[in-house]
């Protein structure tokens, strides 16, 4: 079964060359165009896609807060959303994930790249630049101190479930951890829908923030 990919970017001509590039792929398709993020919103609710690459700069309605909608939307839940965008600034990294993004991507990747990010979303992998991911902890790093409240926030969770979401927010994979633990990916996946479960995350991005704002992850 293919997984279905809603395009949501106001330039025309940009999803004109992703909707080729997904179409090609035997296990991807594209089943609709956005030009701002209402107009997302609104197609969502007719397509069901699994995947909204969403730009952040739009009309109407941008993508951050079209982002929020969705998450917040119980109609809408399981869709993930992949910010793919030409502005890789830390603002737009910190805001994008709380706003519930499963991954952030720099429009400049490989046409491979994209493809792949796309199927480990829907995975449940967090897709994450390395100019992303710096970002996110740079600004993460200047936070406020770890407060009580953060360190009793992490008491809910099991010694294994505190290292997997540790490796998480090191960037491994279900299958790197599994690979590391020399355990199954299904294993690995348990313990992370578990921790996210506990510490009421929308997905492994959110995760990751979790990690490093709680003081699990130091930097």
């Amino acid at each position: 079964m293919s997984i279905r990919v809603l395009l949501a970017d106001d330039q025309a001509l940009i999803r004109a060359g992703f909707r080729v590039l997904i179409d090609a792929a035997p296990d991807l398709e594209v089943v609709g165009e956005a030009g701002d993020g209402r107009e997302a919103l609104s197609l969502l609710r007719s397509t069901r896609a699994d995947v909204v690459l969403m730009d952040i700069r739009m009309p109407e309605m941008d993508g951050l807060e079209a982002t929020r909608q969705i998450v917040a939307d119980e109609d809408l839940a399981g869709v993930k959303v992949l910010i793919l965008t030409t502005f890789e600034v830390d603002d737009h990294v910190v805001r994008a994930i709380r706003a519930g993004a499963s991954g952030f991507l720099g429009k400049g990747l490989e046409p491979d790249e994209l493809l792949t990010a796309i199927r480990a979303v829907v995975a449940g992998d967090a897709p994450l630049t390395q100019t992303a991911t710096r970002l996110l902890i740079g600004k993460l790093r200047s936070g406020a101190p770890v407060s009580e409240a953060d360190v009793e926030r992490l008491s809910v969770l099991t010694q294994r479930e505190r290292e997997v979401v540790v490796l998480v927010a090191q960037g491994l994979t279900n299958d790197a951890i599994a690979t590391r633990w020399f355990v199954s990916p299904l294993t690995v996946k348990t313990h992370v829908n578990r921790a996210m479960m506990k510490l009421h995350a929308h997905d492994r991005a959110q995760l990751v923030v979790i990690a490093y704002q709680t003081g699990l992850v130091q930097v």
